[in-house]
Parts: C-alpha cells; sequence; structure tokens
C-alpha cells in the first residue's frame, strides 16, 4: 500500500468496546445508551406493509415508485405547510449512505470546489463524507445554544464551497437552526444548502420546520423514517427540493444502482401515511428524557432538555468526557457516547441517547443506588 493511501480511521462507537465490557459487568448487562439505535417496535401495519407488497419480484425504481415519493411529499407537506409533488422527492437507501456519498457526487457536478462546511459539532459522517471524496471537510462555529453560526465562515471557503450541512434538530446536541436565514446565505452565495431533518417530527421547541418551507432553490432537505416509525433496520429515506440538483444526483445514483427494495418502499409508504405512531413515540422520548436527565444529576451532571432530537448534550463537570463515560459504565452499567466523536469542539461533553426503554434506565438509577451513588 502507498504511503499516502487512505486508512479510514476507527469507527468510532467501536472504540467504546472497552466501557462496553465494563458495562456489561453488572447483572443485567449494558444499558446502552450511546448510538441512536431505535428499541422500540416499527408499526404493524409497515411490517405487514414491508411482508406483503410483492414488490420484491422486480427492480425497483431507483428513484422511487411514484407511490412512495407521493407519500413521502404530502407527508412534509401536512407536517410543515410545503407544496412539494412526487417529482419534488428521491428516495434513498436510508439517509447515511446519501449524506457520505453527496460531496462525491457533487463534486463531480463542481470539480472547481473542494470544500464541505459542517456543524463544527455534528454527526461525523458529514466530515467523513468530505474526507472519502477527496475534499477539505471545514467546520462552522456554532453559538451557545448550538446552531450554527454562519457570521464565522471565512469568505475563502465560501468560494471553494461544494455544499453547507445543517442539521435540524442537531445531533448531538439538539439546537435548531434559523433555516430561512441558512436558505438565504445558500442562495446569496450560489453554496447548495443540505438540510438534515431526520430529527424533525421530535421538535420540543415550538413546531417542526423544514428549509423546504422557504423554497425550494438551491436547497435540499433530507429525511429519514429509522427515527420517526422505528425502521432503521430497513433503511428508508428520501430526498427533496431544487429540482436540478435532485434531477442530476438521482442520474448519477441510478448509474451507480442505488435503489431502495421495492418491499421497503412499500413500509414507507404505509409510515408516513400514519401520524398516531409517531406522536406515541414521541411520548416515549419526551418521557426518557426527563427521567435520564434524573440519573445524570445523581452523579452531579447537569443536562439540559434539547431543543429537539432524543440526545442529552451535558458537560462533563470536570471536562473529562471519558472519564464521566467510564463513571457511568462503572456505576450504573450505561454507556454512553464522549463527545469528541462529534467534533473537538464537543470533547468535553458526553451524549446520552434516550433509546432504551423506561425499565432500563430505572435499572440504571438502582444500580446507582446500590453503589452508594
Amino acid at each position: 500500500m502507498s504511503s499516502d493511501a487512505f486508512v479510514p480511521p476507527p469507527y468510532p462507537y467501536e472504540r467504546l468496546d472497552p466501557l462496553k465490557d465494563l458495562a456489561m459487568s453488572h447483572s443485567g448487562g449494558v444499558i446502552d445508551l450511546s448510538i441512536g439505535s431505535p428499541c422500540d417496535p416499527a408499526p404493524d401495519f409497515a411490517v405487514a406493509a414491508l411482508a406483503n407488497s410483492g414488490a420484491e419480484v422486480t427492480y425497483p425504481p431507483s428513484i422511487g415508485t411514484e407511490v412512495f415519493r407521493y407519500g413521502a411529499a404530502a407527508w412534509l407537506n401536512r407536517l410543515v405547510g410545503t407544496n412539494l409533488e412526487a417529482d419534488d422527492v428521491r428516495a434513498t437507501i436510508g439517509s447515511k449512505e446519501l449524506v457520505a456519498g453527496m460531496p462525491h457526487w457533487l463534486r463531480l457536478r463542481r470539480p472547481d470546489r473542494d470544500t464541505v462546511l459542517y456543524p463544527a459539532v455534528s454527526y461525523p459522517s458529514y466530515a467523513m463524507g468530505a474526507t472519502l471524496a477527496g475534499c477539505r471537510a471545514v467546520p462552522v462555529s456554532m453559538t451557545e445554544d448550538w446552531s450554527i453560526d454562519l457570521d464565522t465562515i471565512d469568505p475563502s471557503d465560501t468560494d471553494r464551497a461544494l455544499c453547507l450541512w445543517v442539521n435540524s434538530p442537531g445531533n448531538p446536541a439538539g439546537g435548531l437552526d434559523d433555516l430561512g436565514a441558512v436558505a438565504r446565505w445558500g442562495r446569496s452565495h450560489g453554496v447548495p444548502v443540505l438540510s438534515d431533518e431526520c430529527y424533525i417530527e421530535f421538535t420540543w421547541d415550538g413546531p417542526p420546520h423544514s428549509i423546504l418551507e422557504h423554497g425550494l432553490d438551491g436547497v435540499i432537505a433530507v429525511h429519514s423514517l429509522s427515527k420517526r416509525s422505528n425502521l432503521a433496520g430497513a433503511r428508508a429515506g428520501f430526498y427533496a427540493g431544487d429540482g436540478e440538483l435532485i434531477h442530476y444526483i438521482s442520474e448519477v445514483r441510478k448509474h451507480a444502482g442505488f435503489m431502495p427494495p421495492g418491499p421497503v418502499q412499500s413500509a414507507a409508504v404505509a409510515a408516513l401515511a400514519d401520524q398516531a405512531h409517531v406522536e406515541s413515540q414521541r411520548l416515549r422520548y419526551r418521557d426518557r428524557l426527563e427521567a435520564m436527565r434524573l440519573v445524570l444529576a445523581r452523579v452531579g451532571v447537569e443536562a439540559p432538555l434539547p431543543r429537539g432530537g432524543f440526545y442529552l448534550w451535558a458537560q462533563a463537570p470536570d471536562g473529562n468526557s471519558w472519564g464521566l463515560a467510564e463513571r457511568l459504565a462503572r456505576q450504573a452499567g450505561v454507556l454512553v457516547s464522549p463527545g469528541e466523536f462529534y467534533g473537538p469542539a464537543g470533547a468535553q461533553h458526553i451524549r446520552v441517547a434516550v433509546v432504551q426503554p423506561a425499565d432500563k434506565i430505572a435499572l440504571a438509577s438502582e444500580r446507582l443506588d446500590r453503589n452508594g451513588v
């Protein structure tokens, strides 16, 4: 191998294996709050649609079936008041593959640009997608309430920017961005804005919002059913927005063979048509956020409620996030993520994903009792 060949870094969550072993030593095993992987069941009607669609026989359209694209458009129109049509939407195999692949496809379109802008504390795939495409990954500073600070972007980076990623509600810190201002910034600078909105239905501070409320020109919104419908294993999502951009991206993806499975699209149509199961899930996550805040308070950690999402983002009292993660594993059997996974600016924090049921969170408190905490 060449000395300058790309060597993939360790996958962040694999670095938690020693702490996982420590947490597993507790009777009842680890309470894994490190990854935002749902534990609650998917709606029965969506699972039935997955099993009985008959769509497994033929190749599905890469862009998504018309009924899927119509269903996705109708869902977002109901949620935030947009006026999308099926032609404004394209299907994805979940959302992570799109996030990681977007810089590569955009650079094919604009080889004169080489920079991906993204929030300084954020989902690791924004930066990794840039790296995998041979691009510069340039973090954008955040405000005290964990929204993106557009005023800090260097003009020289703007001139080289392929795109700007935003994530609202944000992972890991739960911030909400002014999406109208973000859209205006992108249009004024000729930089496509990619808005990751997979936590949109877990907005706690006010109603949910999409960047598409501010028009489609120069913007793309990315959505997923992994969180709202507990369909992370099915890999169902979509992107919508600027007609020229989504057409270009979908044509490239078609040549590469990106095709969401037909049965998955059928399940997604069923799930997007129903809101009752999402409301039930919202209540579960809100209750778990409150319960886990109390657990963290017992070890001297103040965890404010996020403005959106189902993560608690808490500063380690002494700034040692790995030390706090080890203490939680040792005393409560709880596995959490050190904030450095989401960028150097988050290194003094931990992220706690409240994806385990209430009895598991109660078990963490019982373990602290037994340890005299």
